[in-house]
């Protein structure tokens, strides 16, 4: 299966690092304005791993994560 899907897993990990972007910019801003863990943090993480798991599986790659 590698190789065949690997445009998808590039797409995917496309969108991981835009999901890191953006959950970078909200721990920043919840830094400065000492709010402590912004709302959304957890939500994200998920779906960042959920992406990420994906893009691995359709590589191939089959390391447990």
């Amino acid at each position: 299966m590698s190789g065949n899907y690997d445009h998808l897993a590039d797409r995917l990990d496309a969108v991981a690092e835009e999901l890191d972007e953006i959950m970078f910019d909200q721990l920043r801003e919840a830094a400065a304005e000492k709010t402590g863990r912004p709302a959304d943090d957890k939500r994200l993480t998920q779906a960042r791993r959920a992406i990420e798991k994906a893009s691995h599986l359709l590589r191939g790659s089959d390391n447990g994560t």
